[in-house]
């Protein structure tokens, strides 16, 4: 299957943005190693409806339309992951009572907390940040979080038994096509002041945490881990650029 297609399966799968019916979703886990690119699409829509929305209403209006469309545009796909992870292992003791309490559709007092204060510390810290290059750090924010998922699929197994329920997690993606995920990821970098680069620092010592602490307690990750990672990863790489702007 052609890269191109790759690319369209799993913008088909992880955002709302319309694609040809003809993708193939058995080839779903390979189309993973494009999270990156579609951080892309995703950080430039966002972006640019912050910088739109920047011309009409105070910085902090704009910043909360900008979180609003990107929600819109991946249907809060790595948000419910978020949400079930506080709940699961907010409210959850020992490995199969947390994988039960993620599976549950419905969202618990942990999740909405979790979910609470995440939007919270993204408005504070995207309001706090130059209105100049927000839009950068959105585009940067959203390409680098999602590398962090494909980290974890590298490096731990899939928590779960029922592995047909969740293919687009059950992946290990080889050395190649992690280091053109990585070169995805990091090129956003480019457009912000070279201090942001020791962002990247705090972003994988956090997803390495995580990363541990999902395999103590479930032996693994979950989908519902994997969009947990990319959610907190966005953030901390907002609150380690908000701290380094002092430097610029």
């Amino acid at each position: 299957m052609s890269h191109l297609k790759l690319f369209l399966l799993a913008l088909s799968f992880y955002t709302r943005i319309p694609c040809p019916q003809t993708v193939n979703y058995k080839l779903l886990p390979q189309a993973a190693v494009f999270l990156p690119l579609v951080g892309w699409l995703v950080g430039v829509i966002t972006a640019t409806s912050f910088y739109l929305a920047a011309f009409l209403w105070p910085q902090a209006t704009a910043v909360i339309a900008a979180l609003i469309i990107g929600i819109f545009l991946t249907g809060a796909f790595h948000e419910d992951g978020f949400a079930d992870v506080c709940d699961g292992f907010g409210g959850g003791f020992g490995k199969s009572r947390i994988l039960e309490i993620m599976k549950d559709s419905h969202i618990g007092v942990y999740g909405v907390i979790g979910l609470l204060l995440l939007f919270l510390l993204k408005i504070s810290l995207l309001n706090g940040i130059n209105a100049a290059a927000v839009p950068w750090v959105l585009l940067a924010g959203h390409s680098i979080s999602r590398l962090q998922p494909l980290l974890l699929m590298r490096r731990y197994n899939y928590a779960r038994n029922d592995v047909s329920k969740a293919a687009a997690a059950v992946y290990k993606p080889d050395r190649q096509e992690l280091a053109v995920a990585t070169v995805l990821a990091l090129l956003p970098l480019a457009l912000l002041p070279a201090v942001c680069m020791l962002a990247i620092i705090p972003v994988l010592a956090v997803n390495g945490y995580l990363g541990h602490y999902f395999h103590r307690h479930i032996g693994g990750y979950t989908g519902d881990c994997l969009g947990a990672s990319q959610q907190i990863a966005e953030t901390i790489f907002y609150l380690s650029v908000s701290a380094l702007w002092i430097f610029i």
